[in-house]
């Protein structure tokens, strides 16, 4: 299974058992949790959960909610499993052993919310990646799948999040658009002033109101020594995300 290093987050509020090589989670992780907005009791989905890193983060914050995680990596599973436990969230934490490009009735309609951090890139797109990464960053299921499983998971009128690349904001809008309503993008900017590499965007289940909302959106950094924002060190801490 290769070597294991015993990482944390939210300034080690969560602690976050991974493999040393191939994907290591951070940033996005962070950030898709930190976006994640629930009333009490509410169950909530992560699509693609990795070794936990999001879905951790996303319950150390909203005390009242509960969750579940869906991966199908045999390997990351015990791990996963191993992070919830270490963390002292077995009681709010399901892990599924599954593939998002299945669609099982036993998950239809079956959450308030479900929120994601897909794979990044299409077979070919880009070069070869690390060994070890291929599963976290070239797409197997296309995005357009990834999308259908949030639909078919989420309730009606239920809310899904994603964390994606800027460039892949045309096709996830084109998914949306017929489908959800209150839609909301927020991009993420490294720099003041610099494109948007990431975006997150969210949506209402069949919901037919509501314009497209573009955000303001958030930058990560101050000046040219990687500085954190107070608003994104206040995320890191473990803050919300605001979507402002």
């Amino acid at each position: 299974m290769g070597s294991v290093t015993n990482d944390f987050l939210l300034g080690e509020k969560v602690s976050l058992r991974q493999f040393a090589k191939g994907y290591r989670a951070g940033l996005d992780a962070v950030l898709l949790a930190a976006s994640i907005e629930a009333k009490p009791d509410q169950r909530i989905l992560e699509a693609g959960c990795g070794a936990g890193a999001a879905l951790l983060c996303c319950a150390q914050r909203l005390r009242e909610a509960r969750f579940a995680g869906i991966e199908r990596d045999k390997k990351v599973l015990e791990l996963t499993q191993q992070n919830v436990a270490q963390n002292a969230l077995s009681d709010r934490i399901e892990i599924i052993e599954g593939d998002v490009g299945q669609r099982t009735d036993s998950l239809l309609n079956g959450y308030d919310q479900v929120f994601s951090n897909p794979p990044f890139f299409e077979p070919g797109t880009i070069p070869k990646v690390g060994e070890g990464k291929e599963g976290a960053y070239m797409a197997e299921t296309s995005l357009t799948d990834w999308l259908k499983f949030m639909l078919h998971a989420v309730k009606p009128k239920g809310r899904i999040t994603i964390i994606h690349r800027a460039a892949a904001l045309a096709d996830i809008l084109s998914f949306l658009q017929p489908r959800f309503g209150e839609i909301q993008v927020m991009p993420i900017k490294p720099y003041a002033g610099a494109p948007a590499k990431r975006i997150l965007v969210r949506a209402r289940k069949g919901l037919r109101k509501g314009d497209t909302v573009l955000l303001d959106g958030l930058t990560l950094y101050e000046g040219g020594d990687r500085q954190l924002s107070d608003r994104a060190n206040d995320i890191m801490s473990g803050g919300q995300l605001e979507w402002i």
